[in-house]
């Protein structure tokens, strides 16, 4: 299992334009065969931030995804939205032994 956070820093103009776009890109990317969870959180802490949180079956799965029209209409169009660069954590789903 692979978990991708996704934060992002959103313009506060724009914060309505990216909810739209975002709820294609939610949906669309749910859909997808190899996806198991695909959510946006907004922080409680920092205004117009928000962390896409997505679980994916594996690693191929993600790389589907990337490539997707989807997911790559929505890259296109981040750049209007973000007040910063995207800040990506790419985890494994499987647990630590200790």
């Amino acid at each position: 299992m692979i978990i991708i956070h996704a934060n992002l820093q959103v313009k506060p103009d724009q914060e309505q334009a990216f909810l739209e776009e975002a709820k294609t890109l939610l949906a669309a990317s749910r859909a997808e065969e190899g996806n198991s969870s695909y959510d946006l959180l907004k922080s409680t802490e920092q205004d117009c931030h928000y962390t896409m949180v997505e679980i994916w079956k594996n690693i191929e799965a993600t790389a589907a995804h990337n490539t997707s029209e989807h997911f790559t209409a929505f890259k296109q169009k981040a750049p209007t939205y973000l007040a910063a660069p995207m800040d990506l954590k790419v985890f494994s789903g499987e647990p630590v032994k200790a």
